[in-house]
């Protein structure tokens, strides 16, 4: 099929992939401008998650403080390479993971960071309360673990929902700008200060 060169650019600026990219997303699909954005988010998200698990030795550290002085952030945000690292997409990510820190107060990157001793607790607790409404006992496991699972949406940064967008998790925006950058990114660590809070 032949392809308007106009429709290449279109679902470039969309998406942020390459010309090829584009090109091949609009002939699979026939044409179908959502159905080539659809596929091209798939196959992203794909190569976005081989990409996870390269080394990250780049990097910015992202200082946030809010209007009113109350509270402040500090990130580190890696990549892989200093030419990323310079980006408006990768900066922009820094900016906007500092805000939903500062809004959201996360104590942990991921789940994977949660002490295994405050999960156990965690859990015992809400067994205790399932139990003490007087739930079956073949359902108070699956409550716990219902339960646990909105916990680490609470406390995991990559875990919470986008404060911009609930649609998005935190983890959603990075695998986003890993796509488009064809680069790892990866939180290292950050620090949240608020007046008069230990």
């Amino acid at each position: 099929m032949s392809l308007d060169a106009e429709m290449v650019k279109q679902l470039r600026d969309i998406t942020g992939a390459g010309f090829l990219d584009c090109k091949k997303a609009l002939i699979e699909t026939e044409g179908n401008l959502d159905k080539a954005c659809e596929l091209l988010k798939q196959k992203g998200l794909t190569q976005a998650l081989k990409k996870m698990a390269r080394e990250t030795k780049s990097g910015i550290i992202e200082a946030y403080i809010h209007h009113d002085k109350q509270v402040g952030v500090m990130l580190e945000l890696n990549c892989e390479t200093d030419f990323v690292a310079r980006t408006d997409e990768f900066r922009s990510l820094a900016k906007e993971i500092s805000l939903q820190i500062t809004a959201m107060n996360p104590v942990y990157i991921s789940r994977d960071d949660v002490p295994v001793e405050e999960v156990k607790k965690e859990k015992e607790i809400f067994e205790t309360q399932a139990r003490a409404s007087g739930k079956p006992a073949q359902v108070i496991e699956k409550i716990a673990l219902g339960k646990l699972e909105d916990y680490f949406k609470n406390i995991c940064l990559l875990e919470q929902p986008y404060v911009k967008d609930s649609t998005k998790k935190v983890l959603d925006l990075i695998k986003d700008v890993i796509t488009k950058t064809g680069e790892n990114v990866t939180i290292r660590k950050f620090i949240r200060m608020k007046v008069n809070e230990d």
